[in-house]
């Protein structure tokens, strides 16, 4: 991997690691938002009771643990950079008495599996951030066996989810922060229709395919959603530590205003949109 594309992997691997007490804080509200894309994440491959399974960028757990109640007689290997996520999805496995997992650390580009190893592979909104993505499909591909499965959930456009632009969007019309440049990591750079489609086709995959998957993030207050999104959402909170007080109060007086003008009568729930992309070997 080239030198700036291994600087990028090392700053997220810190920044998971570091956002870990907040992903484990807002877990549960976070895990129902994103039940929908895991539900049909686990459709698509629809394991099999022996499967071996290979869920990448795994978090706290999701979808791993889930198909882990469906492999009975298999495991799911759960991978991702940040041990400090992982350890929570070992937490969350023992909470539900769930054994046939395996928690590994390490990079998506750099898998440490044999040739051909799973039947299927999971990825819930990992390709994103995924320095190099061509690399990391290619390298899926190369642990998945011949006829075996993989399906991602990735963020859909900007217009569809209110639910992160509400702050991101507010904090652009006040803040100058200089554009990423083209192609980096970002929560919306798999939204291209089409993009991870031609990702998998070029990683050799077959039988490709790709559908829309709404999704519902039940804050109830305005609080709630203010407090999850500057304590998981790492973009915003780099971007708050870098502003003075006055603003950060001003972000953050603008953001409820938009939120609460959105949903008047108090009941935050607010609609996003994934795209859920499938192939096969």
């Amino acid at each position: 991997m080239e030198p700036h594309l291994e600087q990028i992997r090392e700053q997220q691997k810190q920044s998971w690691n570091k956002f870990s007490g907040g992903w484990k804080k807002w877990d549960e509200l976070v895990m129902d938002f994103l039940k929908p894309m895991g539900d049909e994440i686990i459709r698509a491959l629809n394991p099999q009771k022996n499967d071996v399974i290979l869920d990448v960028a795994s978090g706290t757990g999701e979808p791993g643990l889930t198909i882990a109640g469906k492999v009975t007689g298999g495991k799911v290997v759960m991978t991702d950079l940040a041990d400090d996520m992982l350890k929570i999805a070992r937490e969350n496995a023992a909470l539900r008495e769930i054994e046939n997992i395996e928690t590994v650390v390490c990079d998506v580009c750099e898998l440490p599996f044999p040739d051909n190893t799973f039947d299927a592979i999971s990825c819930r909104f990992g390709f994103m951030f995924f320095p190099d993505m061509q690399l990391a499909a290619k390298e899926m591909v190369r642990v998945l066996k011949p006829g075996g499965k993989i399906a991602t959930a990735v963020w859909n456009v900007p217009e569809k989810n209110f639910w992160v632009t509400a702050t991101m969007g507010t904090i652009n019309r006040n803040m100058e922060l200089p554009p990423p440049p083209p192609g980096s990591p970002g929560i919306f750079r798999c939204a291209k229709d089409g993009l991870i489609s031609d990702i998998f086709l070029q990683a050799g995959l077959k039988n490709i395919s790709q559908v829309e998957v709404a999704g519902k993030l039940n804050c109830k207050t305005t609080d709630a959603y203010w407090g999850m999104q500057t304590e998981v959402a790492a973009p915003i909170v780099a971007a708050l530590a870098n502003a003075s007080d006055d603003m950060r109060e001003k972000i953050k007086y603008e953001t409820y205003a938009i939120v609460n003008e959105r949903y008047p009568d108090g009941n935050v729930i607010i609609d996003s949109s994934a795209l859920v992309i499938y192939g096969e070997k």
